[in-house]
């Protein structure tokens, strides 16, 4: 697993971590983007941008187009407070947004259930495979698909 400890946040903890970690990148963390946090961190399973949007328009009583929901999740992506989950296009929020890690995926084919797992030393070596290949690389993700323990 990871050379280094990392702590798990949940609920306003974890928020709270969101919110400092997005402001210690120069970003700010505005109401609206407060609710798609909030709507990201309750789904145990990969979301997407059309649930999150479903969420946050029923939380603020107005509908929240789901371009304005995808942009938001980029820049949760790009600062470390959401997973992307490739094959399906869907997010999971970060439960340690103060640490990077390369996003190692185990994709349930039957539930959909997408566990994040990190592990440096795969990363360490898929990194460098592609710089051996004079290739930067700038966010791998690894998926596995197959069946998690509730489903086989």
């Amino acid at each position: 697993m990871s050379g280094h400890q990392h702590h798990e946040h949940s609920g306003s903890d974890l928020a709270e971590a969101a919110r400092a970690a997005l402001v210690a990148a120069g970003e700010q963390w505005t109401d609206l983007r407060a609710d798609v946090f909030a709507a990201l961190s309750t789904h145990a399973s990969p979301a997407s941008a059309y649930d999150i949007a479903d969420e946050v328009s029923a939380r603020r009583g107005k509908r929240m187009a789901p371009n304005s929901i995808y942009r938001i999740l980029d820049v949760f992506v790009a600062n470390n407070l959401a997973l992307r989950v490739e094959s399906s296009n869907a997010y999971l929020a970060n439960s340690h947004p103060g640490c990077l890690h390369d996003c190692i995926f185990l994709v349930c084919d039957e539930c959909g259930e997408a566990t994040h797992i990190d592990n440096d030393a795969v990363s360490k070596t898929v990194r460098g495979l592609a710089e051996a290949a004079d290739f930067k690389p700038e966010r791998p993700v690894i998926e596995i698909r197959g069946l998690c323990a509730e489903c086989r």
